[in-house]
């Protein structure tokens, strides 16, 4: 059975968010759907897809086998014009909580992205006795002003590091230290921030949010920090933090345009 999932990172470091899949299967002349929502845990050759909740299934009943291929080339086709993936694996049954709770708990937060900018390329010039000192020194900067914001830790990501604030000003200023902190050591980081809901299921951080701000990271350019339309309705109030207009974007992978900001000063 073709499967096809939506905002799907086939590659990515961040494990942890929601999306929806969409799978067609044909026998003869009737063709069988399934599709709804699914939680992607892990990365790569290890990542699993659970349903959240039980699938919808539909029966389409063709005249001839015929018909029925051209009903699912045509479903397939409009899937992928809607930036769905070919999704390889299964998908599992919804996936149980292991916090001792049986619902899900929510929570908001401001999510932090930062990473390397080039980082390849100068791990090859250093060699690799001189970039593990210089990741050694990366990592602890990074923590040091985190601890020092309040900022929590969820995972680092080669060369990158995602933590969450229970505020976004807080998260801001923690990004314009981190900024400061990485001069010292000579490298060129860009640093992206959302705000959003995310679950806690089975100890674990789930939710779009997680990868909405990895895209916005990914728009920022060497020494740059990027935050959402999210962040920027939660602090427009403050005057102390100074926020430029950088356009409208498409930040792959994710529906809808969105506007970025860049911090100043």
């Amino acid at each position: 059975m073709p499967k096809f999932l939506r905002i799907g990172i086939h590659q990515s470091n961040v494990s942890g968010y929601t999306s929806k899949a969409w799978c067609v299967r044909r026998v003869g002349a009737v063709v069988f759907l399934k599709w709804g929502a699914v939680e992607v845990q892990g990365a790569g050759d290890g990542r699993k897809v659970y349903w959240t909740r039980l699938p919808q299934e539909k029966t389409i009943r063709c005249r001839t086998a015929q018909k029925a291929q051209d009903y699912t080339k045509a479903a397939i086709a409009r899937r992928r014009s809607h930036r769905y993936e070919p999704l390889a694996g299964p998908i599992a049954p919804r996936r149980r909580a292991t916090d001792g709770g049986g619902e899900l708990k929510q929570a908001l937060a401001t999510i932090l992205i930062v990473d390397i900018v080039g980082s390849t390329a100068k791990a090859a010039k250093l060699g690799d006795a001189r970039w593990t000192k210089v990741m050694g020194h990366y990592y602890a900067a990074v923590r040091k002003e985190l601890k020092t914001c309040g900022g929590k830790e969820v995972v680092t990501t080669g060369d990158g590091v995602l933590a969450t604030f229970k505020k976004p000003a807080t998260g801001i200023a923690c990004a314009t230290a981190i900024q400061k902190a990485m001069r010292t050591l000579g490298l060129e980081i860009r640093i992206g921030l959302h705000a959003g809901e995310y679950t806690i299921s089975g100890g674990e951080m789930v939710g779009l949010a997680f990868h909405i701000c990895t895209r916005v990271a990914a728009k920022a350019r060497a020494g740059e920090v990027l935050v959402s339309s999210a962040v920027r309705e939660l602090t427009k109030t403050q005057s102390s933090i100074g926020l430029k207009d950088h356009g409208v974007h498409r930040l792959k992978g994710v529906p809808e345009r969105w506007r970025l900001w860049r911090v100043e000063g």
